[in-house]
């Protein structure tokens, strides 16, 4: 058995992750995720902590938009096409805690802090001199997460893993901002969206000397929340490469998962995990210990319901090509990825994401 003391902080990264959520043409905040030995940054890994473990960690999140021309935005207001916002940034800081009850299950709570920038929207009141109103930024906290991890499969030979995700989002977070004029937020620009979400999912990792190979799909099932909206089901499917380039190779699992995250969408009314080695693999690198990580991280986005009535100008798929690295040492780790989109399929007129970047730190024990 594994020493709990001796487990770096890098599973306890992925066990972050496991909470978050990137953005991509919503605009809620997502996330990463990963562990040591060699594991992912935003996949959620199949590797659970050992039983008493507990890892804890923060995670940071900057997506930048293409923001949307004046032109767009008046044009879409005059043309009565409703719904069609602009935002510059989407921001997140998320405090995450995860825990060993068993050996084969892992819970993990996320506290995020979510903030929206440059909100604006096109506006015809006067249709022969069309305005672009500046509504300023939204801040808050958001939603908290709740994901139980349950490893099925454990194959110590092949060092194979597989496990199922079962979780909850609470409507704790705020959703009564207002913007620059007073008027209220529309509910996908708050910081919590007021209703109660079921996470479904499974996640598998193979481990072949220095090599980590991670994949995960979850399913978010949404409901009517705050300003009788319903931000849209949201399904996440990630798959990540990890070489551990320098250290000896060590059971990260806390690190790992506290890097994972369940993203936050961006999509317009909605847009993330790592590997560890076995338990018996109980070294502790004699220095830092380097991860090189290439990942894939996609997901869709279902268009956003609103007293009954679609928002054609929401939801749609993006997909992540996300290099990235982490460093250990001990308990603790840290790592920062990169995500660039290959593939932007927004629904309607919706600003589309150009970077996003992912960074955080954890400590285990």
């Amino acid at each position: 058995m594994t020493n709990n003391h001796q487990l770096p902080a890098s599973a306890a990264l992925a066990f972050c992750a496991l909470a978050l959520a990137c953005p991509s043409f919503a605009h809620h905040p997502g996330g990463g995720g990963n562990t040591g030995g060699a594991g992912p940054i935003f996949t959620i890994p199949a590797s659970t902590l050992d039983e008493g473990q507990t890892a804890v960690g923060i995670m940071f999140e900057y997506v930048r938009l293409r923001t949307l021309s004046d032109g767009a935005l008046t044009g879409a207001a005059v043309s009565g096409n409703e719904g069609v916002h602009d935002l510059k940034t989407v921001e997140s800081a998320t405090a995450v805690l995860a825990y060993g009850l068993t050996r084969d299950l892992t819970i993990t709570m996320r506290v995020p802090w979510v903030g929206r920038t440059g909100i604006r929207e096109g506006d015809a009141s006067d249709p022969f001199n069309p305005a672009v109103v500046d509504r300023g930024s939204a801040a808050g906290f958001g939603d908290v997460t709740f994901l139980g991890q349950y490893r099925f499969f454990n194959d110590q030979r092949s060092r194979t893993d597989a496990a199922v995700l079962l979780g909850v989002k609470a409507p704790t977070g705020t959703t009564n901002r207002v913007d620059k004029q007073g008027e209220l937020f529309d509910a996908e620009f708050q910081p919590g969206g007021g209703a109660w979400n079921g996470l479904f999912g499974v996640a598998a990792t193979r481990r072949f000397g220095s090599w980590s190979l991670d994949s995960n799909v979850l399913y978010i099932l949404s409901s009517t929340g705050a300003q009788q909206t319903d931000l849209g089901d949201r399904f996440l499917y990630n798959a990540a490469l990890s070489y551990r380039l320098t250290g000896t190779t060590t059971s990260d699992k806390a690190h790992m998962h506290l890097g994972s995250a369940l993203p936050e969408p961006m999509y317009h009314g909605g847009p993330k995990g790592n590997a560890s080695h076995s338990h018996e693999e109980a070294a502790v690198p004699a220095g830092p210990a380097v991860d090189l990580v290439l990942e894939l991280n996609g997901e869709w986005h279902g268009k956003q319901v609103i007293s009954g009535v679609k928002d054609q100008n929401s939801g749609g798929s993006t997909i992540y090509l996300s290099p990235g690295v982490r460093v250990s040492m001990d308990r603790w780790s840290s790592y920062v990825s990169v995500g660039i989109p290959i593939v932007n399929e927004p629904n309607g007129i919706q600003p589309e994401p150009s970077w996003r970047l992912i960074t955080g730190v954890s400590v285990a024990f």
